[in-house]
């Protein structure tokens, strides 16, 4: 039987076509149509939706929706704005994992080999020669284990780095010292060389490292942000830069994306500013996942694990 799903977003004109042309290559049964060109019928009608960072205040027609999927990892734009009878699914893909997992070794090697100093060196025209430890005399801590967390873990153990796992409850990750809770947290950051944050963002991890968690850390040490900007308080992370307790912070997000030109951390000596780019959503892969989890509903009402709207996550 075929349906008409509607895929809400908030995309460029380019951007959408794109997606849109790639899920309907992977639901060739079904129509895949914008939420404005719906009739009320049809709005009223649609059990299931694709959603990017959609408007709520444009699914308000939509009062026959059971489910929602993501095609991004992140969905905190939408719990607690969504009527709680509509369930919400994350994209789970493991080639994003993969792509994250790639991303924080990048940038973890970038601060374990003293590239920043290296670049400050070459701007002053300076020859010198830093020492650089092996890998197994640096621990890299991982706020986050969950899919992306773990698959970081993995790839950094790999490397021969000493990883330390943190969450909010308890987890078991293969090769990880892994640690869990609120009081655990200073200790995880006062062993850390290098803190990498992959929470997703909540309520609870709303300014997680504040002024006082980041006082935690060894001076000097490194920090890799590629979970979202709210997690790290900006006006601590740059008292703490400023002080040396945060020797060098690798930052792909932002309170404000795209940056705004007039930001203190572009032109910051101890900043390197990625554009958001730590993990991109594979647009085939996803839209794989997407048509799949979308099959077994419209087969027999399986609807695949949602978000835990107390969590968040």
């Amino acid at each position: 039987m075929s349906e008409t799903i509607p895929f809400f977003n908030r995309m460029g004109d380019e951007e959408r076509a794109a997606w849109t042309g790639a899920l309907r290559s992977v639901l060739p049964g079904h129509t895949i149509a914008a939420p404005a060109e719906m009739s009320d019928e049809a709005a009223a009608a649609a059990r299931v939706a694709i959603v990017a960072n959609p408007d709520p205040a444009e699914m308000a027609r939509f009062t026959g929706l059971v489910w929602v999927q993501s095609v991004w990892a992140g969905v905190e734009r939408m719990v607690g704005t969504l009527p709680e009878r509509i369930g919400i699914v994350r994209l789970v893909d493991p080639v994003l994992g993969e792509a994250m997992a790639e991303g924080v070794l990048t940038h973890t090697l970038y601060l374990h080999r003293r590239v920043p100093e290296y670049l400050a060196f070459q701007r002053q025209g300076v020859w010198r020669q830093l020492d650089h430890p092996r890998a197994s005399r640096r621990t890299v801590a991982i706020l986050g284990l969950g899919e992306l967390g773990r698959a970081c873990a993995a790839t950094l153990t790999g490397q021969g780095f000493k990883v330390i796992g943190w969450s909010r409850s308890a987890r078991s990750v293969p090769g990880v010292d892994c640690r869990h809770g609120d009081a655990a947290l200073p200790l995880v950051l006062a062993e850390a060389d290098i803190v990498v944050v992959l929470v997703p963002l909540t309520e609870a991890t709303r300014g997680l490292l504040s002024a006082r968690m980041l006082s935690y850390c060894k001076a000097g040490a490194g920090l890799i942000n590629v979970a979202r900007g709210p997690i790290v308080d900006r006006t601590a992370l740059l008292a703490a830069l400023d002080s040396g307790r945060i020797g060098h912070a690798v930052l792909d997000v932002f309170d404000t994306e795209p940056l705004p030109a007039d930001d203190p951390f572009w032109s910051h000596p101890k900043v390197t500013v990625m554009p958001h780019v730590a993990a991109i959503t594979d647009m085939e892969s996803a839209s794989a996942i997407v048509a799949a989890n979308l099959a077994a509903f419209f087969a027999d009402g399986t609807v695949p694990p949602t978000v835990d709207a107390a969590r968040g996550y």
